[in-house]
């Protein structure tokens, strides 16, 4: 049990990839915040994570659009814990427009929720893992991150924001026990993209499995999601003693879609 004794605070894992983050983390021992917005679908996830491995789990459903309930929200799970020693950054936002469409409250919440939010976590912990001499910060980016695509305006700027402010903390930690990286994921199979390539057949008039082949196609060079228990496995290996001296990295695991 690797992380015994330790906290994680996930943002944006009652679902998807942030609950595959949060259930390997458990199974290493650490003790969960689990964030979602819908209380109900938070409670039952917690409640599986609970059941599948008898650890600590609480359960916050922080606007993160709101700094003071994420300021609550890290208060609860230290009140809770003791301490929150691996924050992960997972929660996003995605609106599929042309800059000239996205309205300012589009704008403003992306930024919110995909970049600002990682910030006020981050300052909010790393005074605690500075005393305690360890600590971990992940922030999940994106190959979006690297590159670029139409209709996703405000997803690819946070994303690249956030690899900024990856390093930025990395070399203000560097030598306190902190590590902070960020990972990028190509094409996880997580309930939004499984519903967009459901949307892309309907709208097509093809089967799912065809537009799930022509979505990865134009993608990831292996043809196939990113699994997310590979995704999770990463974050899992940068939590543990293997990690320590990985800090300021950006770490691609997109079936070859940036080398492509």
């Amino acid at each position: 049990m690797l992380l015994e004794n330790k906290c994680a605070l996930v943002t944006g894992s009652v679902a998807g990839l942030g609950y595959g983050i949060a259930d390997k983390l458990a199974s290493e021992g650490a003790n969960l915040v689990i964030h979602g917005l819908e209380e109900d679908a938070a409670q039952e996830a917690a409640a599986r994570l609970r059941q599948a491995h008898a650890r600590g789990v609480l359960v916050h459903c922080a606007d993160l659009r709101q700094v003071d309930q994420i300021e609550d929200m890290v208060r609860a799970a230290s009140q809770e814990f003791g301490n929150i020693d691996i924050v992960i950054n997972n929660a996003v936002v995605r609106h599929f427009l042309p800059t000239e469409a996205l309205s300012a409250s589009q704008w403003d919440e992306s930024m919110a929720v995909n970049l600002s939010a990682a910030f006020h976590t981050a300052r909010l912990t790393i005074p605690g893992m500075r005393q305690r001499g360890w600590g971990r910060i992940i922030n999940m980016a994106s190959v979006y991150s690297a590159s670029a695509t139409v209709n996703r305006i405000g997803y690819v700027t946070t994303k690249t924001a956030l690899v900024g402010m990856t390093r930025a903390i990395a070399l203000e930690t560097a030598t306190s026990g902190i590590t902070c990286n960020a990972v990028c994921p190509g094409t996880v199979p997580t309930p939004a993209i499984v519903d967009r390539i459901a949307d892309i057949a309907r709208n097509k008039g093809i089967p799912e499995e065809e537009a799930t082949r022509d979505y990865l196609a134009q993608r990831q060079p292996t043809g196939r999601f990113v699994a997310i228990e590979s995704v999770a496995a990463m974050v899992g290996f940068l939590c543990s003693d293997a990690g320590n001296d990985v800090t300021g990295s950006v770490l691609p695991i997109d079936g070859g879609w940036t080398a492509a």
